[in-house]
């Protein structure tokens, strides 16, 4: 095996070097992902601390990371190896093969950013709620002399919350009633 690897070219030497390891360090990343070890971490930049791979921060942000460094050396290495006995000249399977490379970059970002799109926050926020119609689930006292319960449906999800209200007579239990605004963290104005 090492005399087909001596008998190569230097470049072609060269291109199987980066191609190799950088598969072996994609498998790895791959199979901690399936386990759960493969996140991109923060980077810490001394006086400009922050998450360098942060997709949230700006357009570019998320492309530098050494998840993006190990597929670019992938595509960049292959490439290399399938193309140098097609291109003769070196500079030019060089840029061919830094341009496949770039290509695997910016078709990783891609795809982690449409795979984002598709994450969903469950989270129920109070604000939601206002505008909405809701059910009496327990009277409310007129003028805002005491509480009752609300149950209303915000994303499909049935919420139970405390209301008040302004108007001169109580709210009985399974009237209707609408969602006006936010009082506090547990407290609708509803009429």
């Amino acid at each position: 095996m090492m005399d087909l690897f001596n008998s190569l070219e230097p470049l072609q030497k060269f291109f199987w070097t980066i191609a190799c390891c950088a598969s072996l360090v994609f498998i790895i990343q791959t199979i901690m992902t399936f386990v759960g070890l493969g996140t991109d971490a923060d980077v810490d930049a001394g006086p400009m601390d922050g998450s360098v791979d942060s997709m949230e921060d700006g357009a570019l942000s998320g492309v530098f990371s050494f998840r993006n460094l190990v597929n670019f050396l992938l595509g960049y290495g292959w490439a290399g190896v399938l193309l140098h006995d097609s291109i003769e000249k070196g500079w030019l399977l060089q840029l061919i093969a830094i341009a496949v490379g770039l290509v695997f970059v910016l078709a990783f970002v891609f795809m982690f950013r449409q795979v984002m799109k598709l994450s969903h926050d469950g989270s129920f926020k109070m604000q939601e709620a206002v505008g909405l119609k809701a059910d009496v689930y327990l009277r409310i006292p007129a003028a805002r002399t005491g509480r009752g319960k609300v149950q209303v449906s915000v994303k499909g999800s049935i919420h139970e919350i405390d209301a008040m209200t302004d108007n001169d007579t109580e709210i009985a239990t399974g009237g209707q009633v609408q969602i006006v605004e936010v009082l506090g963290d547990d407290l609708l104005l509803v009429k």
